[in-house]
């Protein structure tokens, strides 16, 4: 079954407390943790501070997405009892063995993700490292985009090389992701699903967790 991991980069922020509370009671596996810097994506939303004031809740583990410069610099600042996944781009880290093993140092499991333009290939070398991918099926920065297609493909070379080698990362997916398309992202191999405004727009959070949660095929 996959999991489904809706970002509150879509949420209402003076609801922000409630609303994480309500999709991880309705069964949601991580909470998004999108983190934008205004240079590496060209917009800003959160930092560390605010990830940190939901550890008082009860909430699914933490699913952090660094779309920041230098993700090195600050990668302690988001490792909390609840964090499962740091995640850095391909794009933005110059020496990328370096800074998943200092992910991994930290404690926490390490994902690369890759932007449209970027090819699988640019992570051969250390696949067998991750323990995610999480491909990009819109271009990084803003929410509310439409799914690029071209992702699908991605996600079945991901899924046909660990097959092959004997990896063990998930791949994720991000971006677009609605009820309309998640079973045909499901079938090309991906593990987790991570859903925006698909989720946080809706009038019943909890209700709508449930119908993406029931829309992944077993």
């Amino acid at each position: 079954m996959g999991k489904i991991a809706p970002s509150i980069l879509s949420a209402d922020f003076s609801r922000l407390g409630e609303q994480v509370a309500a999709i991880s009671r309705a069964g949601a596996d991580y909470v998004h943790v999108d983190v934008m810097d205004g240079h590496f994506v060209p917009n800003i939303s959160f930092g560390s501070a605010v990830m940190k004031s939901l550890n008082k809740l009860e909430t699914a583990p933490y699913d952090v997405h660094l779309m920041i410069e230098n993700p090195d610099a600050y990668l302690g600042d988001f490792v909390t009892d609840k964090t499962e996944f740091i995640v850095v781009h391909q794009e933005a880290c110059r020496h990328l063995h370096r800074t998943v093993q200092n992910i991994k140092a930290h404690g926490v499991k390490a994902g690369v993700a890759l932007n449209p333009a970027t090819p699988v290939s640019a992570l051969e070398c250390i696949l067998e490292e991750l323990d995610l991918v999480l491909v990009m099926s819109v271009n990084p920065g803003f929410g509310g985009q439409k799914f690029i297609p071209k992702a699908l493909e991605k996600i079945k070379e991901l899924d046909a090389i660990r097959k092959e080698k004997g990896y063990d990362y998930v791949i994720e997916i991000d971006g677009g992701v609605t009820l309309d398309n998640i079973s045909t992202v499901s079938e090309a191999g991906c593990d987790i699903f991570v859903a925006g405004s698909a989720v946080f727009k809706a009038e019943d959070l909890e209700k709508r967790i449930c119908e993406f949660k029931n829309a992944v095929p077993e």
